[in-house]
């Protein structure tokens, strides 16, 4: 593992003081004094693994704390921060687990969406976005966990997808 920079040092621990995990590039830039050194910093801390990026705008912070630098978040709030928040819906064998329609461990996160489509890991998660209408987005019910909220299918709507996996 690399050593950190006084800088670096010093971001991280104003970000880890004020509990902000989850950070843009506007939360940071009254560290630097140009546009260069704040890219060539979070470039540098990137290749450390000591962040994360989650979106264009959007970084996870691995804290200190974490041995090795590896950390794990619950992957619910993980995909929340990754879509902003907005546009999105946690479908799937990951909506079906949190409903307790099934006791196995789903290995990736079905993320159905009307902007992206692909694969992401991160935070040893798969995250698989799925692109989808506004409609199906919209029936989407909001729930909290660890004091965030995020959007995830209704029950219903589960246990009618656990029946066309059958």
């Amino acid at each position: 593992m690399e050593s950190l920079s006084k800088k670096e040092v010093e971001l991280i621990a104003d970000l880890e003081f004020q509990k902000k995990y989850y950070f843009t590039t506007g939360d940071i830039k009254k560290h630097f004094s140009d546009k260069k050194q704040l890219t060539n910093t979070l470039y540098r801390l990137r290749k450390k693994e000591r962040i994360i990026k989650l979106n264009q705008k959007k970084y996870y912070l691995v804290p200190i704390k974490a041995r090795y630098g590896k950390w794990v978040d619950n992957p619910l709030i993980v995909a929340d921060e990754m879509c902003n928040g907005k546009n999105y819906v946690i479908g799937g064998w990951y909506a079906a687990y949190y409903w307790k329609l099934t006791d196995q461990i789903p290995m990736q996160v079905d993320i159905y969406t009307t902007k992206k489509q692909g694969r992401m890991n991160v935070l040893n998660k798969r995250f698989v976005f799925h692109r989808t209408t506004t409609k199906k987005v919209e029936r989407a019910v909001i729930k909290t966990i660890e004091n965030h909220n995020f959007r995830i299918t209704t029950k219903n709507e589960s246990q009618q997808w656990m029946k066309s996996k059958k």
